[in-house]
């Protein structure tokens, strides 16, 4: 396959970056022309893996925990320091808990996936941006994973529908405040694709995930796989120096018939995509 070098020199971080939508997203990167794409995650094997299989002239594996402000720190600071700069942040790193309903509400449960879906996000917003701007990037590009939850509600994992608004609101507030510096920050909103988050969330494999999602996670009839996602991470990687709004990239197209489609899993009633 043959690609565009759209992303020629860049230096990257995809939080989040080891597998799914990270992982799919480090190795189009790479060959794009990427200078060096760093993979900060803290599934330790599998992202050294990714990183040697990607090849480690254009690919770092590093640990990260981004509910961890002081490990986003030193992530951000190593890249600069060994790699001249930062170019792209790609925040992706995210959790889900399962069975979050208001009547069995678990704070302890939302703070600690609060701390990684929010706090997390906006600490890999904050440090990027710093670099940035104190390495005089005017073309820099921050992409955060929201969710088709941050535009709606659901019935139940309330914590992560939470979680995902907040990221939105992170979004559209911190553009306002850097588009002066030269920096774009948008996000992606994906519905459910089945990346190992998900597979695991709602205990299924990865065909079932797309059968079962497959009428609300179209576009113009093609169903949505996670390796589409990141080409839309690469679209806001990009040179786009003219345009500093927000933008969410929702690639779904029936938004609440995954709901739907949910309730009928949970009866256990078999149903036609």
């Amino acid at each position: 396959m043959s690609f565009n070098k759209r992303l020629e020199g860049k230096v990257a971080i995809i939080t989040g970056g080891a597998s799914g939508i990270g992982e799919a997203t480090a190795r189009l990167f790479a060959n794009e022309g990427a200078h060096m794409v760093v993979i900060a995650d803290i599934q330790d094997q599998i992202g050294q893996s990714v990183a040697s299989s990607i090849g480690l002239h254009r690919c770092a594996y590093m640990h990260c925990d981004v509910s961890d402000e002081g490990q986003v720190e030193f992530m951000v600071d190593s890249t600069v320091q060994s790699y001249g700069r930062l170019d792209i942040m790609f925040s992706n790193a995210g959790m889900v808990n399962h069975n979050q309903t208001i009547l069995d509400f678990d704070l302890a449960l939302m703070g600690r996936l609060f701390a990684v879906n929010v706090c997390g996000m906006a600490e890999c917003v904050k440090h990027a941006a710093r670099a940035m701007v104190e390495g005089g990037v005017r073309s820099g590009s921050i992409v955060c994973t929201a969710s088709v939850a941050a535009c709606m509600g659901s019935e139940d994992r309330h914590d992560y529908t939470m979680s995902k608004h907040g990221v939105l609101g992170l979004v559209r507030s911190a553009s306002c405040e850097l588009g002066k510096y030269g920096i774009r920050v948008n996000c992606v909103s994906p519905g459910a694709v089945g990346t190992p988050m998900v597979l695991d969330a709602f205990g299924m494999d990865q065909e079932s995930v797309e059968k079962a999602f497959s009428s609300g996670n179209r576009l113009n009839g093609m169903v949505l796989k996670f390796d589409l996602f990141c080409k839309i991470d690469r679209w806001g990687g990009r040179d786009r120096t003219t345009n500093f709004r927000p933008h969410s990239c929702i690639l779904q197209q029936k938004l609440r018939s995954i709901y739907k489609e949910l309730r009928y899993l949970k009866s256990g009633i078999q149903f036609s995509p």
